[in-house]
């Protein structure tokens, strides 16, 4: 799960700088800047990509703007496998990961019973309408009616 980034890698006229182009904006229209990974405390995407960067222990420093990308390496790396970090940085799920179920990740129903009917309005047929509808709306309306009804006198 999760969606890939198209990454495309260019080498820059610096020596030991490489910059990756990519699909999506990461910055906005924002510099962002990384020396370190501690500058990376946040919890934007540029900060998620510096910090994954920075891991890889070939990273000196991380410069962000918008969709471009730029990585001053550390002296005597290269860029192998960087771009894709970039490209997987939105992959959630990986190869021999199970996925939840739908039922790992639906709310327990409450049961329905006396306090519902109560809630709904007091009588069998709001109760049978509680186990389709959730409650909160069963009570707003509820409380709509009285409203109407103390208006109409």
């Amino acid at each position: 799960m999760g969606q890939l980034v198209a990454v495309t890698e260019k080498p820059s006229t610096s020596p030991g700088v490489v910059r990756f182009e990519l699909n999506r904006t990461l910055s906005g229209q924002g510099h962002e800047r990384f020396a370190t990974v501690a500058d990376a405390a946040g919890v934007t995407p540029s900060d998620e990509l510096a910090r994954l960067l920075f891991g890889t222990g070939k990273v000196a420093g991380v410069h962000v703007y918008a969709n471009i990308v730029t990585v001053d390496l550390e002296k005597g790396f290269d860029s192998d496998g960087l771009a894709d970090l970039v490209r997987n940085m939105y992959q959630y799920w990986r190869e021999g990961v199970e996925p939840p179920t739908f039922e790992d990740l639906a709310p327990e129903e409450a049961e329905s019973g006396g306090d519902d009917a109560a809630a709904a309005g007091g009588d069998a047929a709001m109760t049978e309408a509680a186990k389709r509808v959730p409650m909160h709306l069963l009570v707003r309306g509820r409380e709509a009616r009285e409203r109407w009804t103390a208006k109409q006198g």
